[in-house]
């Protein structure tokens, strides 16, 4: 299983959250991880442009956005942006999309959200041909016309991989897609709901075994420190609040939030669920590392200690 981190736009004016993500990827890839994993906030900085920036300041890291909205942009113009950070990243980006969330597409974006799954399919129809490298993009479907020449070419194969949490949408990427994306999904979910759906829709289309990557909060503390992780995991990171198609997923496992899904403890706590992701099926875990504490040097300090325990344990999963 690989380990990556997750680096995001938190905080700052954009000059500091550009020099921030950097120094993150500098700092992941000096410590032996497999992935830089940038989200795409949907009020901030764009995922893209962060791997643009990251790629021309590391050499061998992967860098993966998780993900962009494919409701947000032309899946043409997706893939000139995608294959220009690509090639400034020497061939190491690896392109997360997703349908996204009501809440984003239609009440942030004014956008229909309508048929989401069937929408996606024909998207990733045009997109997959995009960054393929053929000279012209030449699908017709239900909701896309498109006839696009198209002179840019991957300097290496480019991975698309997709968000996916219900059934529908995991057929969708086993179909059409190297992998899918997870969040809010525990072992017993992957184990018993997205590894036999994705395979199966991944060996039914000739496709290789598909990546699967779940994200994870991480803290290190002390035992008795568990169950204030938690309850700042589910205090921060609570998406499944509003997110119906997370609160479905929460269903086919046993976590009834993100603070179950906290790997929080010392080092042998964090490894021991690790391992149990890994069992489940994981390819790639993606770490969003979990400070605790009181006032911003304890936040600090705690931040610091997790990831240099991540770190130490990456390895023994290569």
């Amino acid at each position: 299983m690989r380990v990556g981190v997750m680096s995001g736009p938190e905080r700052g004016d954009a000059a500091h959250k550009a020099a921030r993500m950097v120094d993150d990827a500098r700092w992941a890839e000096e410590a032996g991880f497999d992935t830089v994993w940038v989200p795409q906030v949907p009020t901030d900085f764009d995922a893209l442009t962060a791997v643009t920036l990251m790629g021309r300041a590391t050499s061998r890291i992967e860098l993966g956005t998780a993900v962009v909205p494919v409701h947000a942009q032309h899946p043409v113009a997706l893939a000139r942006q995608a294959l220009s950070a690509h090639a400034a990243a020497g061939g190491r980006l690896a392109l997360g999309v997703g349908a996204s969330h009501h809440w984003i597409v239609r009440d942030m974006l004014g956008v229909p959200y309508e048929k989401p799954a069937a929408y996606t399919r024909d998207y990733l129809e045009v997109l997959g041909a995009a960054v393929s490298g053929t000279a012209s993009v030449d699908v017709e479907n239900e909701r896309f016309r498109v006839h696009n020449p198209l002179t840019i070419a991957p300097v290496a194969q480019l991975p698309v991989l997709m968000a996916a949490l219900g059934p529908v949408m995991l057929r969708v990427a086993g179909e059409r897609t190297d992998g899918t994306i997870l969040w809010m999904a525990d072992e017993r979910a992957v184990a018993d709901h997205v590894v036999p759906v994705l395979t199966k829709a991944a060996e039914s289309a000739g496709r290789p075994a598909p990546r699967i990557v779940a994200g994870i909060p991480v803290c290190l503390c002390a035992p008795h420190e568990v169950d204030a992780a938690r309850e700042r995991a589910n205090r921060i990171l609570g998406e499944a609040e509003i997110s119906p198609n997370y609160q479905r997923l929460l269903e086919y496992g046993d976590a009834r939030d993100v603070g179950d899904l906290c790997a929080a403890g010392d080092e042998a706590a964090i490894e021991a669920r690790f391992r149990r992701f890994a069992d489940a099926g994981v390819t790639d875990l993606s770490v969003r590392l979990l400070p605790i504490g009181d006032g911003r040097e304890e936040l600090v300090a705690s931040k610091l200690r997790t990831r240099d325990a991540v770190a130490a344990l990456a390895a023994a999963f290569r």
